[in-house]
């Protein structure tokens, strides 16, 4: 339970239900501990560990299995990018589940084309094992459902809903953050993401590039984990600017970070809803994301979309340009589409419980 999109969506509702009537319990599939666990149990719920796939589809099968028999588990959500994750449904309903959830988490995450290929052919799984359907966008839902099964109004679009007022631009925090970081003076472009082929961040550092020659007190924030840290970080010596570039590890105070930048710049190649853009939107910060993303993610007037086939230059031009709009409130904005977490919380409740 690390800050990635989907567990962040899971403990902004997991904070908001009432907890007197409802509880949520969280299966992992790796034994290091992980930032949200201490929350978790705070909370009330409890972390099982299951065995990880790595170690054989059969005893990972057999332990969801044996855990949803043992603790009598009548609700079970699956958040998954995958179809073959569906089969993990499959081993909750033998183990005694009545309601089995499936929720998309991206639009387009089979890396490979053997994972692809492995996609398409078992997109009947989620459909078959699952009774609840559910993504935070029509993209991401069409990805897992198919657009036919999507068009019968069998899946339920839930926001990824925040609270507002945590997010909310904060001079306090944009303060702090910069100073902890020693920026205070500098022009701060932001970002936040697992460091993978998904997020782009080579684009990005191509990016940053054009910008220090308008803005050479630029400093870039990369906050985020991933497979490709070691790899960016070489990269950023060899480009030389690995003094204007600041890595900072996943933290459960990130909604500060929203105030302190200048301007979120997000060019993934593609994503279902990023929880990133809709928490940058409620601290009114301007943002630049690829047109790859679904549109439903615009919900203010601080996000604006470019190609990833415009130059690294236009997306500078564009970052500089955004940076300066004045940075009022966007809870209006968030009440009226629907995106405070609380309505969000409600609906998931009905879906899954009722």
């Amino acid at each position: 339970m690390n800050m990635g999109g989907a567990e962040t969506f899971l403990m902004k509702v997991y904070r908001t239900i009432d907890r007197t009537k409802y509880q949520m319990d969280f299966a992992v599939a790796v034994e290091k501990e992980g930032v949200y666990d201490h929350e978790i149990l705070s909370l009330g719920g409890m972390i099982h560990h299951i065995t990880p796939k790595s170690e054989g589809i059969w005893k990972n099968f057999s332990s969801i299995k044996n855990l949803v028999k043992r603790e009598k588990y009548n609700y079970v959500l699956r958040v998954s990018q995958h179809s073959l994750s569906a089969l993990e449904l499959f081993a909750a309903k033998i183990g005694g589940a009545d309601v089995r959830a499936f929720r998309s988490s991206n639009s387009n995450a089979c890396a490979g084309k053997i994972n692809s290929i492995l996609h398409s052919i078992f997109m009947f799984m989620p459909r078959s094992f699952a009774n609840r359907y559910i993504a935070p966008s029509t993209e991401a839902a069409e990805f897992m459902f198919g657009r036919y099964f999507v068009k019968s109004s069998k899946v339920c679009i839930l926001h990824n809903a925040v609270n507002h007022s945590l997010y909310a631009y904060s001079e306090l925090n944009r303060t702090k953050i910069r100073a902890e970081f020693g920026v205070s003076d500098s022009f701060v472009i932001g970002h936040i993401g697992r460091f993978n082929h998904q997020k782009n961040h080579i684009f990005l550092l191509k990016i940053f590039t054009e910008i220090l020659q308008n803005k050479p007190t630029a400093k870039l924030i990369l906050v985020g984990k991933g497979e490709k840290e070691d790899e960016l970080k070489d990269l950023t010596q060899k480009m030389g600017i690995d003094n204007k570039v600041i890595f900072v590890s996943p933290r459960i105070n990130i909604n500060e970070f929203y105030s302190a930048f200048d301007v979120l710049i997000f060019p993934s190649k593609f994503e279902g809803m990023p929880n990133v853009l809709i928490e940058a939107q409620a601290a009114s910060l301007p943002c630049i994301a690829s047109d790859t993303i679904t549109k439903e993610a615009e919900i203010t007037k601080y996000l604006t979309w470019l190609s990833l086939n415009d130059t690294p230059t236009q997306w500078s031009v564009k970052a500089i340009e955004m940076s300066m709009v004045e940075r009022i409130s966007t809870l209006k904005d968030f009440i009226d589409a629907k995106y405070e977490v609380k309505n969000s919380a409600e609906e998931f409740c009905k879906l899954i419980f009722e």
